[in-house]
Parts: structure tokens; sequence; C-alpha cells
């Protein structure tokens, strides 16, 4: 079995928590939660596993327990999810695309904004879920480094593809086939997460910024670099810009890079690894350019002219956050035609337009453009094809792996 070993804050990601949303937006607000605890810092706590804590053993997964399923006879289904990550009406108090799917199916959302960070929230549910016991909840959004850790826990069921007919046809092939979950049997990515080049136009004042080369080597921008506090998308960038494919590096590959990055340190050029905060750098011009998350971006540069990106040739890092129901949910198939709603593109639409996150699901654009022409020609929010060709995923880790790359990215940043 895989053993849980708690994971902790580092000082940048703690720091990069008291954040709020910006003009009823989540994607400020939903940054700084998510990469507050993204599966780092093994090596900044104590170690522990599930039986030092009391918890028994857990198997390997082999698709789940179920449990009676309810749903045809209690129209409800509880949804767990992530603060200001769905679209909400101008009152703040409803969520349209939650009343149609009730309007449509006469199944009611029980829906909680409970997922502060992946940690904490693991640690909410594990107890139930290691005694085979129901967590109340029929679908929890999780991050993939911890939807990973849930599969192999054994302690999420697999889905029934005879209730997911949208999502299953509709599903953008950049997220069909993740190493942890080949074929999406246990999950669906609720939202992509892309980590690109951002920079401040004024402050660059006419210096080109075209790879992650040029942050780390153009000395005319030493002191005025970011790159983030979340390993795999600054370490996963370093890596596609040496050639390297980040799922499929080595254990020396991963050294290389690391190496890299420090050297950099070393000379000044990067003048801090920052969580969400790094947007407040960028916006001043305090960075001229760093390496930032594609929701965030998407807020800046409607906010202020200045702000820009760029896909470096070499590629760029994408990670999802996805819908998974726990074991012994006690409504699976009212779970299952949830997702499935999501994967219509009309619906899709209406929750990008809200959330300016990548969406997932193929033939949202017309719809967008219904609601917002401009988010529908972001490429930040529905790639074209040729940019999705440069999208790579982080490859998952052993937990062995996990904790030395954590430790080394640890003291690389100084956390």
């Amino acid at each position: 079995m895989e053993q849980y070993e708690p994971e902790r804050l580092t000082p940048p990601r703690a720091a990069a928590l008291p954040r709020g949303p910006r003009g009823g937006r989540a994607a400020l607000a939903r940054r700084s939660l998510l990469r507050a605890a993204t599966g780092g810092a093994l090596a900044a706590g104590g170690l522990g596993t599930l039986a030092a804590c009391g918890i028994p053993a857990a198997g390997k997964s082999q698709g789940g327990t179920s449990a009676q399923d309810h749903s045809a006879t209690e129209k409800v289904v509880n949804f767990s999810n992530w603060t200001e990550y769905l679209d909400v009406d101008d009152s703040g108090k409803h969520h349209p695309t939650l009343e149609t799917f009730r309007r449509r199916t006469g199944i009611t959302v029980d829906y909680t904004e409970d997922i502060n960070d992946n940690n904490e929230f693991f640690g909410k549910i594990k107890p139930q879920l290691a005694a085979g016991q129901d967590t109340g909840r029929d679908i929890i959004v999780l991050t993939d480094w911890l939807a990973a850790r849930m599969i192999r826990l054994g302690w999420v069921q697999k889905l029934d593809p005879s209730n997911l007919p949208h999502a299953y046809t509709n599903l953008s092939a950049q997220f069909r086939d993740p190493d942890w979950d080949p074929g999406r049997a246990y999950s669906y990515p609720w939202q992509g997460i892309s980590a690109v080049i951002a920079f401040n136009r004024k402050a660059l004042d006419g210096i080109e910024v075209r790879s992650v080369s040029d942050l780390l080597d153009n000395p005319k921008l030493k002191g005025r670099v970011g790159f983030l506090s979340e390993m795999r998308d600054s370490v996963g960038m370093t890596l596609l810009d040496m050639g390297k494919d980040p799922a499929r590096f080595t254990d020396d590959d991963y050294d290389a890079a690391i190496a890299r990055l420090q050297r950099a340190v070393d000379k000044g050029q990067i003048r801090r690894f920052t969580g969400n905060d790094y947007t407040s750098d960028l916006s001043k011009g305090d960075f001229a350019a760093c390496i930032a998350w594609a929701g965030d971006v998407v807020q800046l540069k409607a906010d202020n002219p200045d702000i820009d990106f760029v896909i470096p040739d070499s590629g760029y890092v994408t990670s999802t956050d996805n819908l998974c129901i726990p074991n012994k949910a006690r409504h699976k198939t009212n779970a299952e035609r949830l997702i499935d709603f999501y994967y219509e593109p009309e619906q899709a639409a209406a929750l990008a337009a809200y959330i300016n996150y990548v969406t997932p699901v193929d033939g949202v654009k017309p719809y967008l453009a219904k609601i917002d022409q401009d988010a529908a020609d972001n490429p930040l929010i529905v790639p074209d094809q040729a940019m999705q060709a440069k999208s790579h995923a982080f490859r998952s880790l052993s937990q062995k792996e996990e904790t030395a790359y954590e430790g080394k990215f640890a003291k690389l940043t100084g956390a």
C-alpha cells in the first residue's frame, strides 16, 4: 500500500494564503488556495504513516468501494469544491449552472465550498475513508497529485462510462490519459491550470522575453525575475527549456534542473520564489517577468494593459483539478450525471466565462463567444490545437521521489 505522510506548508506557500478575489472572479483567490499545498514540502516536517496515526491500512486501488446507490430514490448530490470555483449570479447567492441541472433532472445539488487546501481536506476525509465509511460527499475536487494518491489508496470509485457520454466524447485530448489515471477511469478534469511566462511590458522596457532561458540568463533582468514556489511548475518549465519532458525525466534530469535554478539564485538573477503573491510584484514592475499561472494572467491583463504572457517554444506545464467520487458515496449515479452535465459545451462555457481557467471541454468556444468573446478568443481559457500541443504534464511521483525532490527544491528556495 501507499502510506500517507502528512505534508507541511512551506513559508512561501503559507504566505500565499491571505489573498482575496478580484472583481467577483475566482482566479486570484483560487490560485493562492490551490497552490498553497500542492503535494509539497514533504521534507519540511515530520513524517508519519497511516498506521502511526492509528488509521488502518488501505489496499491499492482495484476500483474503490461502492455502497448501495440511493440515486433513484434520493434526488440529491453532495458536491464539495474549492472556494470561488463555480459560476455565481449577480446576487452572489445562486449558481446558475446548478439551477439548470436541478430544473432539468430534478436532482438538487448540496454544494459546499469546504476545500481550502488539498492537505487540509485530505485530513478531513481520511479517517472515514480509511475506516470504510461514507464521507457524506458524492463528488470532491482534487488536484492531480492528490487524486493520484486517492486512486492508489483505493479511496475513489471507478466511474461508469454509460453515465458519462458527454464527458467521454467532449474531454479535450490533452487531458485524456494522465499517467496516474490512464483513460480517466476514476476522474474527470474540472479545470486545467497552466504555468506560462508572464511579463510587465513597461518594466521590460524593450527587453524581449520568450523563454525560460531568457529569465535565467539575460543579465538585463537580474533581480527582476520570479519563479513559483510550486516545485512542479518551476522545475517542469525549466526541464522543458532544457529539452527534457516533465512526463519522463530522470533523477539526473531533475538534479540538473535544480542546479540550473541554483546558479540563477546564486548570481541574483531570480528575485524570489513566490506563491500567488507574485501578482503584486508583476503589476508593480518589481518583477519584469516571471513564471505565472494562466488564470491569474487573464485577470491581471484585464486590470493592467502592460501585463501579457508568452508560451515558450519549448512548451508549458499544465496540471488539473479533478472530479472524483469517494468510496461509499451514497449517490454515485447522480454524481456521474452532474459530472457529465459539466461536459456539455454550453454548461462548460458558462463555467469558463466566470472562473477563467483552462476548460477541459471540447466545443466550448462558440458557446463562450455568446457570453464573452474575449474569453472565447483567449488561448489561456480555450487553447487552440497549437497551444494544446505545447502542453506537458509533470509525471506522477512515487513517495520516495516526492520526498527527495521536494527536499531539494525546498533547499533551493530557502523554504
